[in-house]
């Protein structure tokens, strides 16, 4: 089953190339057709190759052909089929699958042109992942990680006659570049230490006698790059910006493919990270940090899209924890279970907003639950799974991760108990405003509710399926082992992931689940009473706030910080060299020059006069000058 590996990311290619190729001369069936086909077809032989891995001894290499060759410096095209991988090819070909049939419906309104330009981006995104998570080496994942930040520049910018979502799409695709530079400078760094970019001579190659500068140096340059690609303190600035695209691109983005890809990296680079204790502690600070801000900035969102957007950010806070005290597991675990539930929950905000007519104002919403029962119920569903209600999936993970946070230093786990309480607030807010209550949008907005068609509620029940059962997959370690229940997914990774994170003992384990539990009830309640019973709304825009209010409600003003602190002043400094150096010094010095030849050449060509007793005349002067000349010296 391995030699057809290269049929995963083939069949989203050339879906790519003939949905591109026929434009809009193609029908809306045939294309929606070929692009769910072919993420489909990309599925089932993940699935393949995801049983191959289940009782496989060690991961299997697939060359494809040579790729560059200088010298010693070989680097192949080269797939792996591993545990590690195999998992993220059915999270990037399954989730992408439901995003891509619920598509075909939510985009159905675009003309010929733009439904098939979606999905051709659609198509190239996903084969840009898929070659991301399947490379052996650090510079395929590269030709995937730049593809994926393309993609992500085409589709948030799918929309590009409005300028603000052209220009969200520009600020993701500049400062996920502040990333690639830094991810860029550890492929070389790697290059040069170990002469060798492929995984396994690398991973070979390094050892607790390595010079633990250089692989901190490293570690934190790959670092930035995820830093970059999954959205964390300070590069995440363009993740909620990134709502500016259609609601599936916002669940593929989310849910499936670019933020996941900085946890995939530092995963399958764990034998680097696991050597410098320096580099885990950043990765650590770095995720509660962005946790802690995305989570409070997420209480005050009043934009379904946004809300939702700051989860993502702020999940993914959390799952860098994870990484950097050493429970990989736990973050891949969080990685798949995560995927389940953000998608539904995207999608199913796709259908409010379908249903509401564009609107993505939870003030403007309300009452919901009477006229989108599928979404409300399977909303509802994500809702839980997130806030890590049991048994839904987000409680496993959740808790895995706090757990481990515990183990390796009890604060974390208290700022992680913040996030995951400010969490579950903010959602059953997002919940109870958007679905609770009485309708508080226009006469004509409810006159047009309706469920959405089944293409679109058809992911939603699936998905929701998964935001249940997923969890099971890791079942808790202490408890498991009491009842005789393995944790099956770290059994799955074992071989790839050097886990290093101790595991909390069975009475630890079940003090952290109630407590998560009892603070997981205690704000649905508070939730309920202030939104629902008392039928608390938030404040209109323009309303006075008070100071912390505000303040958070701006988002701490880092965007305007960093427009002051760096777009400015590099914006000023491109003035002075367009207006100053450019015109005056530069082409000044140029067009000097050709002044000066210019002015010389004029006055030189009267020497030319054409009397041939002025040219004997001078060839005479001329040779008694040099005589003289050679006389002197």
């Amino acid at each position: 089953m391995e030699n057809f590996v290269w049929l995963v990311p083939f069949f989203p290619l050339i879906s790519f190339l003939l949905i591109g190729l026929m434009g809009k001369n193609g029908s809306k069936n045939l294309v929606g057709v070929l692009a769910s086909g072919s993420v489909f077809a990309s599925f089932v032989v993940s699935v393949g190759l995801f049983l191959g891995q289940l009782h496989a001894e060690q991961g299997t290499t697939v060359t494809l052909f040579q790729w560059i060759k200088a010298d010693n410096f070989v680097v192949n095209f080269s797939f792996l089929i591993d545990p590690l991988s195999s998992l993220f090819l059915l999270v990037i070909t399954g989730v992408g699958f439901l995003i891509h049939l619920y598509s075909t419906s939510y985009m159905h309104d675009e003309d010929a042109a733009g439904y098939a330009r979606f999905f051709a981006y659609l198509n190239l995104f996903v084969f840009f992942m898929l070659l991301l998570v399947l490379g052996d080496n650090y510079l395929v994942m590269f030709v995937g990680w730049e593809g994926v930040g393309l993609c992500s520049y085409l589709l948030i910018g799918f929309w590009f006659k409005n300028v603000e979502y052209s220009n969200a799409a520009k600020k993701a695709f500049v400062v996920n570049r502040i990333g690639d530079l830094g991810y860029l400078l550890g492929i070389f760094l790697i290059f040069v230490t170990f002469g060798s970019v492929t995984y396994s001579e690398v991973f070979s190659k390094i050892s607790p006698l390595s010079d633990s500068t250089v692989v901190t140096a490293i570690a934190l340059l790959l670092f930035v790059g995820a830093i970059g690609k999954s959205a964390q303190i300070p590069l995440y600035t363009w993740l909620p910006d990134a709502m500016a695209g259609p609601t599936p691109v916002s669940a593929l983005i989310h849910a499936a493919t670019m933020v996941t890809a900085g946890i995939y990296m530092i995963a399958r680079s764990n034998a680097i990270y696991s050597l410098s204790p320096t580099a885990q502690a950043v990765v650590a600070g770095v995720g509660i940090f962005t946790a802690l801000v995305a989570a409070s900035i997420g209480l005050f969102q009043n934009d379904i899209k946004k809300v939702l957007a700051y989860s993502t950010v702020s999940q993914l806070g959390l799952m860098f924890v994870a990484l950097g005290v050493g429970a990989y597991t736990a973050a891949v675990f969080h990685v798949l279970t995560h995927a389940f539930f953000k998608a539904l929950l995207f999608l199913g905000a796709g259908s409010v907003i379908h249903a509401m007519g564009g609107e993505q104002d939870i003030r403007n919403m309300g009452g919901l639950n009477k006229f989108l029962p599928v979404t409300y119920t399977t909303f509802f569903i994500g809702t839980l799974a997130i806030s890590g209600v049991p048994p839904f999936a987000g409680f496993f993970s959740k808790d895995e991760i706090l757990a481990a946070a515990f183990e390796h230093q009890p604060v974390l786990w208290l700022l992680g108990m913040l996030v995951s309480a400010m969490t579950c607030f903010y959602m059953f807010r997002l919940f109870f405003l958007t679905f609770y209550g009485s309708f508080r949008g226009t006469h004509e907005q409810k006159h047009h509710l309706h469920e959405s068609p089944a293409a679109m509620t058809a992911p939603l029940i699936i998905l929701a399926a998964l935001s249940i059962a997923g969890g099971f997959l890791g079942f808790p370690h202490a408890l498991g082992e009491a009842l005789g229940i393995h944790h099956g997914l770290a059994h799955f990774l074992a071989p790839v992931l050097n886990e290093a994170a101790p595991h909390a003992t069975l009475s630890s384990e079940l003090l952290l689940m109630s407590a998560a539990v009892a603070m997981v009830g205690v704000l649905i309640l508070v939730a309920y009473m202030a939104y629902v019973k008392n039928k608390l709304l938030p404040a209109a825009e323009g309303a006075p706030m008070s100071s912390g209010q505000k303040l958070i409600y701006n988002k701490y003003y880092i965007d305007e910080f960093y427009d002051k602190l760096i777009t400015k002043p590099l914006n000023a400094l491109g003035e002075i060299f367009s207006e100053i150096i450019d015109p005056k010094i530069l082409d000044g010095t140029v067009n000097g020059m050709g002044k000066i030849v210019k002015w010389c050449s004029v006055r030189a060509k009267h020497v030319q006069t054409g009397n041939l007793g002025f040219y004997v005349f001078a060839m005479v002067a001329g040779v008694i000058v040099i005589f003289i000349l050679n006389w002197l010296f």
